[in-house]
């Protein structure tokens, strides 16, 4: 079973954790990863695009000029696809994006994304975030103790009462925060660095009050 140090705000060993094998050490599984985030990013488009046929534009419905004799090609409407004006062959209608993507395959996915974070160095587990009020400026001081740079990823266990963890991060252009339940997989490929506190950490694993582990929480939507 795989470990991990756990690191105070101050960025010094606090103490260290084991990992869940069949959350961390899951196979990488990457056509699996690529499908749940592709069907993510579908789920989130609007699928509002829509283009006017030749049987709804406007005018067009006489015919142009006599079938024979005028030396031109024959013509029906001046609203046909090869008029300036008219309408759109094959072009794009109103139609939905999502694509199926059962819990398993969430929950895969997932897996092989935390386990590929914590082969790659990506994962640092601290022991608890809390605010009095909400402050930027350490926040800041946090990322810089814990040596994290890039994109990074803030996973709670759930919403903080006052949200002064939160909004203490949501300023930085940076840095996203997420909350165990609605940990998808893009979230978790996109981030450089990944801080988890240890109340999410039980929660991704599934650990209450030193319990065994049983199962990772479902993704609440990839791409979210």
């Amino acid at each position: 079973m795989a470990t991990i140090d756990v690191l105070d705000v101050a960025g010094k060993k606090a103490g260290a954790r084991e990992l869940a094998t069949e959350i961390f050490e899951a196979p990488i599984n990457v056509p699996l990863m690529h499908q749940v985030v592709v069907a993510g990013m579908a789920r989130i488009r609007a699928g509002t695009h829509k283009v006017k046929t030749r049987g709804e534009v406007r005018g067009g419905g006489k015919k142009p000029w006599r079938q024979k004799g005028t030396g031109r090609a024959r013509q029906g409407s001046i609203r046909a696809p090869q008029w300036a004006g008219g309408g759109v062959a094959h072009g794009p209608v109103v139609r939905d994006h999502d694509q199926r993507i059962n819990k398993k395959m969430r929950r895969g996915s997932l897996r092989s994304a935390l386990t590929d974070a914590h082969t790659g160095g990506k994962l640092a587990v601290v022991d608890g975030l809390s605010f009095e009020e909400p402050k930027t400026k350490r926040a800041v001081e946090i990322l810089d103790a814990l040596k994290v740079e890039g994109r990074v990823l803030v996973v709670l266990a759930q919403p903080t009462e006052t949200g002064a963890v939160e909004k203490s991060f949501r300023n930085l252009q940076h840095v996203r925060v997420s909350y165990a339940g609605g940990l998808g997989t893009y979230d978790v490929l996109l981030a450089d660095r990944i801080v988890v506190t240890t109340e999410a950490l039980d929660a991704l694993e599934g650990v209450t009050a030193g319990s065994a582990v049983t199962t990772v929480h479902p993704e609440a939507g990839e791409g979210s």
